[in-house]
């Protein structure tokens, strides 16, 4: 007679072999009273897990400790329930094989399906008696379908040829499940780690697989990177973001200086997230911009087929940015709405004659993108994405790449959209252009855009410095943008020039009528003007430019359409062309080359610093941006009202 614990195993054997595939869901807790291994008296212990040899997942090494604590979730799939899972313990050692600290098997047929059992497994090694400490996890075995088993196994390849769905297609072609991009901006009060109290910091990324390994700053504890990358995340792979801080030395083992865990599962989607991490034991601090998008499937927030647009919710949007509340979140300016519709006639990047193109979205700060679309040239995206606006001058940048896998994604065309130029819903096909916004090129954007903000909060942040984008390029001394700035800075001196120049004429008669209007204007001026009618005088400016501006727009209204004209690019190696073809020389000749560099970087950027400011106080009062020029008309009214009241006072007084 069978007992109650061999009815419920063979229960359980029964349950196991009705299934053709699981997924086991592990949380690695942590490590207790491990072996020492290194001379120190500790050891750097890591932790594998494998299957029939094959390793699935490898965790972080938690340096110099005998009780490690990982807690780290991971998935590992399951195709043979009947063979163990071997888990094996390592001591870390740069530069030599790494230590054995001991190994134990989990046995998946003692599972109950889908209930999570928390389990301490002692380690072992072969031939020695001793305690070797234990190991805490929690395993859950999930079972899954014929169809999962035949995706996740797949993983390993790109492209699925098999029949099915498109959507099906799509997602199976798309093996992660969205885009971790991160901008390392910069760290501060970090740890000396070398003798002249200083350190090299350099940091270190691990998601799931994926990682990334930041470049070194020299001899600083407060370290600015600057660098921005990507990091794929998966569904059967951690979500927890770990970031280790190192120091680094070139002829001994690199130092650990601290460590910060990021849960993504915690952070909202499509948002970029301005994050300043603690590391433990208050190592220090890191300051780095975080955006989890380019989701997939119809699922997700930002999907317009699952997009339904609620009049109600615009309508609290129109009233959250009224005039009324202009003195609540000062910095809240207002609200951009983008959907990525689709795109037609993209350039071919593949030697299929094809494309991958995805759409990046850059607000300043910001970045969002969507999902890839494979093996086509008019992909169709369907995205909704949202911004919070803090400057209304801000520009909306919208670029399309080729994802090359294993490779840097390849440029396709860009968009440059002014928010003060957006046409509220209305939907428009964009021409794009090349990366410097210059000449058009292949491929069409269809965008519909929505932008709401209070006149208000934006006018008081005019008049305040930009927001630094962080992610900016380094300065290069080129001698076309040279041309181009000393040609800007010309143009604005030439116009001073020609000012003097018409005033030096009316007092020298060269054309009578000309002198003797500005003589009898120079009479009236002087017999009438008061310092409080200056005001006046900048308004009059305003409207002069205003009445050229409409009669110019009318007269040219019928040419504007013809901007949008489509022409083949032919300059599509200007990359190459950027960058500087240094000749080999002695050392002091190029120390003295890129002093000279330096200089005329130096002169560049002044000069793109003057022509920028000239060009901002002209267009200001030519009516190039009208929300601009207004705002300036509005201030100038403010400060001519109390002056011309102030003096009309004091003038009645006198009078009386």
């Amino acid at each position: 007679m069978d007992t109650p614990e061999t009815v419920d195993a063979q229960r359980r054997l029964s349950s196991l072999r009705s299934h053709p595939f699981f997924q086991l869901d592990v949380i690695l807790y942590e490590g207790r009273d491990l072996a020492v291994r290194d001379s120190s008296g500790t050891s750097d212990p890591y932790v594998k897990f494998k299957v029939s040899g094959k390793q699935l997942y490898k965790s972080r090494t938690v340096f110099k400790n005998l009780n490690p604590r990982w807690d780290e979730r991971f998935s590992i799939p399951i195709d043979n329930v009947f063979k163990p899972v071997q888990l094996r313990v390592f001591d870390y050692d740069r530069g030599f094989s790494d230590d054995h600290m001991g190994s134990a098997e989990i046995d998946l047929t003692q599972l109950e399906l889908e209930r999570p059992i928390d389990m301490k497994l002692d380690l072992r090694d072969s031939g020695i008696e001793e305690y070797l400490g234990y190991i805490s996890l929690q395993c859950t075995l999930i079972p899954k379908t014929q169809e999962d088993k035949e995706q996740t196994l797949g993983y390993g390849r790109r492209y699925f040829h098999h029949k099915g769905t498109d959507a099906t297609r799509k997602l199976k072609m798309q093996i992660w499940s969205s885009v971790v991009t991160i901008v390392l901006v910069e760290g501060y009060n970090l740890l000396p780690m070398d003798d002249n109290g200083l350190s090299d910091p350099y940091v270190k990324f691990k998601l799931g697989h994926e990682k990334y390994k930041s470049k070194f700053k020299s001899k600083t504890l407060s370290p600015k990177w600057m660098e921005q990358f990507q990091l794929h995340m998966f569904e059967d792979q951690s979500k927890q973001l770990e970031m280790t801080v190192w120091d680094r030395d070139s002829t001994t083992r690199d130092d650990f200086m601290g460590r910060v865990v990021v849960d993504l599962t915690s952070l909202e989607t499509e948002r970029t997230h301005n994050l300043e991490l603690n590391l433990e034991d208050g190592a220090g601090v890191i300051k780095l911009l975080l955006t989890i998008s380019g989701t997939a499937g119809s699922q997700g927030v930002s999907d317009l087929s699952a997009y339904t647009p609620i009049t109600q919710e615009r309508d609290d949007i129109v009233c959250k940015y009224r005039v009324a509340k202009s003195f609540h979140d000062i910095r809240d300016i207002g609200w951009l709405q983008v959907k990525v519709i689709k795109a037609e006639g993209l350039p071919a990047a593949d030697f299929s004659g094809k494309s991958d193109p995805f759409c990046v979205l850059e607000l300043v700060n910001d970045r969002l993108q969507t999902q890839t679309e494979y093996k086509t040239l008019d992909p169709e995206w369907n995205k909704v994405f949202t911004f919070n606006v803090k400057d209304i001058h801000s520009v909306l940048e919208v670029t399309v790449y080729d994802e090359d896998r294993d490779k840097k994604a390849e440029f396709l065309g860009k968009l440059a959209i002014p928010l003060m130029q957006i046409s509220c819903g209305e939907c428009k096909w964009y021409a794009l252009k090349d990366k410097k916004l210059l000449n058009p090129t292949k491929g069409f954007i269809q965008l519909e855009l929505d932008c709401v903000y209070n006149h208000f909060k934006a006018a008081i942040r005019t008049i305040n410095p930009r927001e630094e984008k962080f992610m900016q390029p380094d300065p290069k001394l080129k001698l076309s943008l040279l041309k181009q700035n000393v040609a800007r800075t010309s143009r604005i001196l030439n116009a001073i020039l020609d000012t003097g120049q018409f005033i030096q004429s009316c007092f020298t008669w060269e054309s009578k009528p000309r002198s003797a209007i500005a003589f009898l204007s120079f009479l009236v001026i002087v017999w009438n003007f008061e310092l409080y009618m200056l005001p006046v005088f900048v308004l009059l400016l305003f409207l002069w430019n205003w009445l050229i501006r409409q009669v110019a727009l009318s007269m040219s209204k019928d040419g504007t359409d013809q901007t949008n004209s489509q022409s083949q690019s032919d300059d599509e190696g200007e990359d190459d062309d950027d960058e500087e073809k240094e000749k080999e020389g002695s050392t002091s000749f190029r120390e003295k080359f890129d002093a000279v560099q330096n200089v005329c970087l130096r002169v560049q950027t002044i000069l793109d610093y003057l022509a920028s400011l000239g060009e901002r106080v002209k267009n200001t009062f030519n009516w190039s941006v009208p929300w601009l020029s207004t705002f300036a008309v509005h201030s100038t009214d403010c400060v001519c009202n109390p002056v011309l009241h102030t003096s009309a006072n004091y003038s009645i007084s006198l009078g009386n």
